[in-house]
């Protein structure tokens, strides 16, 4: 027979995981004000001259969101049937890593600026909002990422290769007299040039430098498109996939749609 504590466990287990019950949306709807609430405080604490009048309210405030968030991470634990699949889970390490920047900040000061990441934490309003749909998608995005990820590691290692020999060539053509001082730094500059940004802190003045530099330009173009292909050909291996794994019982018609609730052809349920 479950006992009084087990019951308590069981309802606050509901309460605080789950969104079917009204205390249950609450419950997320409250915590995801309060983390705004949180991160908003702490970047207004950035602010010198807020910080200047108000640095010590905000300084409370920061450790009373830091201990609510504590003890609320010490309920999941406890209500939890799994404490240590939740503890090792996404949200789970979010929810530490959302406390510790407080804490860590009596060693390091100016580490409770790190709690911006808490604004993780307020993924939890696609449950509250029921826009799961949207989770689904990333998570499709994020398989299609995982297995592309050998050509991508292929094409970062080629990327790497042109880097140092871009970043070679200005260091040989400009010398450090035009800032080019060694081959790490003209790397850096073959980075930020190829990747567009174009800091602007180091720029060839030769006249071969600069053609070096434009080849540089023209190649940074052609290679932003490439990993933008190996994700869409993954993605759409993906979708086509799902739609053979989608087969009517009845004609046997296959690629339908992943959210397709009745075949196309016979109007069957899936």
């Amino acid at each position: 027979m479950p006992n009084g504590r087990d019951e308590l466990r069981t309802r606050l287990r509901r309460i605080v995981f789950g969104t079917d019950t009204r205390a249950g949306q609450a419950f997320d709807e409250i915590l995801i004000v309060a983390i705004l609430v949180s991160v908003v405080a702490v970047m207004l604490d950035s602010v010198q001259s807020i910080h200047a009048h108000y640095g010590a309210a905000l300084y409370v405030a920061e450790w009373a969101f830091t201990i609510l968030f504590t003890l609320e991470y010490l309920l999941r634990l406890w209500v939890s049937d799994r404490p240590l699949r939740y503890a090792r889970s996404f949200y789970g390490l979010v929810d530490l890593a959302a406390v510790l920047p407080t804490y860590l900040s009596l060693l390091v000061p100016g580490a409770h600026y790190l709690l911006s990441i808490r604004l993780l934490r307020a993924l939890r309003i696609f449950r509250v909002l029921r826009l799961l749909n949207f989770l689904r998608e990333a998570n499709f995005l994020i398989e299609a990422l995982v297995q592309a990820r050998r050509k991508i590691g292929v094409f970062l290692f080629t990327v790497l290769i042109l880097m140092v020999i871009f970043g070679t060539l200005m260091y040989v053509v400009e010398g450090p007299e035009n800032g080019f001082t060694s081959i790490p730094v003209s790397v850096y500059w073959a980075i930020v040039t190829v990747t567009t940004v174009g800091y602007g802190d180091i720029s060839p003045v030769t006249a071969l430098g600069r053609a070096i530099a434009s080849v540089a330009m023209l190649t940074g173009y052609a290679i932003i498109a490439v990993p933008t292909g190996i994700v869409t050909a993954e993605m759409t291996a993906l979708i086509q996939r799902e739609r053979h794994r989608r087969a009517c019982a009845q004609c046997g018609l296959r690629e339908h749609e992943a959210d397709a609730h009745y075949c196309r052809r016979c109007g069957a349920a899936l």
